[in-house]
């Protein structure tokens, strides 16, 4: 029996947020940066909860989402995947200084404010690029049509 294409595909997004997840502590030191997406998904939902475990299903959860989308709309590849997380990374910054109003750890001063922060910012580019690349290569090709 076959695996839908959607699974291997979201399976391919959530495998790539793991990678990230898991070099994450490796981007932190190369960049001086000192959060980390569990954290920053999982604090705004359960702050003194289990928000490891729903960060992390969180973080997965989005990169099998951004993984059918880059799928859906016909793009492939190491390349392209890198540069699609990258452009996904632009367009939310601005959301960043939203975060940082809301955010526990940065209302208690345990994190300094994430938008005005170089560290951070070159942190997350490290983390996209990295996403990008595996979900652009864990994605199987498009079966080609023949007629």
């Amino acid at each position: 029996m076959s695996v839908p294409r959607a699974v291997r595909v979201g399976l391919a997004g959530a495998v790539a947020a793991g990678c990230w997840a898991a070099v994450e502590p490796l981007l932190s030191r190369a960049t001086g940066g000192y959060h980390r997406q569990a954290r920053l998904l999982g604090g705004l939902v359960a702050p003194n909860g289990p928000w490891r475990a729903i960060g992390l299903a969180a973080h997965l959860g989005n990169g099998a989402a951004f993984a059918l989308v880059f799928d859906r709309l016909g793009c492939a590849g190491v390349r392209q995947g890198a540069i699609a997380a990258e452009a996904e990374n632009a367009a939310l910054w601005p959301l960043v200084s939203v975060l940082d109003r809301i955010h526990p750890d940065v209302r208690s001063g345990a994190w300094p404010p994430l938008a005005r922060e170089p560290h951070a910012a070159a942190q997350e580019v490290l983390g996209h690029a990295v996403f990008g690349a595996v979900m652009g290569a864990l994605i199987p090709p498009r079966p080609t049509v023949t007629s």
